[in-house]
């Protein structure tokens, strides 16, 4: 079971990249995937959920200006980005939680805001 995110780079302010998370192995019962976000010397917090109801849940930080969405056909979840500013910027990790409550992690993609 992995996950892959890809998508980060050096981003201009106002800029809308998207991440993408693929994920591979076997699932058994996803409950909730996610979007968290780590700034260099800060705590990893959290940006964006949807649940299996397909519910979305965003920070007050990026609510109006992230998307969060998934494509079961292709195990794929994806942060659309848009506005960025350059408190934004970080390592962006996406997450899974199985109904069982076992949590799998990216390994996280760096974004970088900065004209």
């Amino acid at each position: 079971v992995q996950l892959q995110a890809s998508g980060g780079g050096l981003v201009q302010p106002g800029g809308s990249p998207e991440l993408s998370c693929a994920a591979s192995g076997s699932f058994v019962g996803i409950d909730i995937m996610g979007w968290y976000r780590q700034p260099i010397r800060k705590p990893r917090v959290q940006v964006a959920t949807i649940g299996s109801s397909g519910r979305t849940v965003y920070a007050n930080s990026v609510r109006g200006r992230f998307t969060i969405s998934r494509d079961g056909a292709k195990n794929t979840l994806y942060l659309q980005l848009r506005s960025l500013q350059p408190e934004d910027t970080g390592v962006y990790y996406c997450w899974h939680r199985t109904l069982g409550g076992t949590n799998y992690w990216g390994q996280g993609t760096q974004v970088t805001v900065s004209s």
